[in-house]
């Protein structure tokens, strides 16, 4: 791989987790999965997609197929064209890797293009480049510590705490943390559950 990945502040949005993990070595974003027209049903995706949009933007990349056109469509809808930007990878003919045989329109995927046309498609569409943060990183740890995890009555806790932060209540586990490492810092969802500390 060459050059490094760009931290980019947009949601980006994929239709399966094969191109997720592609894209994964092209930046340093939150990618959420549509998992193909599955999103087209799922309230709690619909939730979380609709919030992030609106708090970072999104950049949709799905498949230069008529299927990848309609998830476009449908995303655009959801979450409002003016916090959508579109990221495109060209109509080539070809088939990814791990299949036997190409799709039905005959097109590489988004999986199949190596990273730097995936990273400068994702940079074409207006991806953002943001600053590392501040401080540590949100870990499953921490969601232990705050109660929202593995402990008596952490599944009414984690629900009652995501309806406060506006995000849908069942979020798994390394969800709740690529949310919450996206929209804030550990001191910000440290002072939410313990109050002040006292100095």
């Amino acid at each position: 791989m060459t050059g490094e990945k760009p931290r980019i502040r947009q949601v980006l949005v994929v239709e399966g987790r094969y191109d997720a993990a592609a894209l994964t070595n092209a930046v340093d974003a939150l990618i959420l999965t549509t998992d193909g027209f599955g999103i087209f049903k799922d309230k709690e995706a619909q939730s979380l997609l609709k919030e992030l949009g609106r708090r970072r933007g999104v950049i949709v990349l799905t498949d230069p197929d008529a299927a990848g056109f309609r998830i476009r469509r449908f995303v655009a809808d959801l979450v409002g064209t003016q916090h959508v930007r579109h990221a495109y990878v060209p109509a080539v003919e070809g088939k990814e890797k791990r299949k036997p045989v190409p799709g039905k329109e005959g097109l590489l995927g988004v999986e199949g293009f190596d990273v730097n046309a995936l990273r400068q498609a994702v940079l074409n569409a207006g991806g953002e480049q943001s600053a590392a943060r501040n401080g540590r990183a949100i870990t499953y740890a921490d969601l232990y510590v705050w109660g929202l995890s593995g402990t008596a009555g952490s599944r009414e806790e984690r629900y009652a705490f995501l309806k406060q932060l506006g995000l849908p209540p069942r979020l798994s586990k390394k969800a709740l943390c690529d949310v919450l490492n996206s929209l804030y810092t550990w001191e910000e969802i440290d002072q939410m559950q313990n109050g002040p500390q006292q100095g």
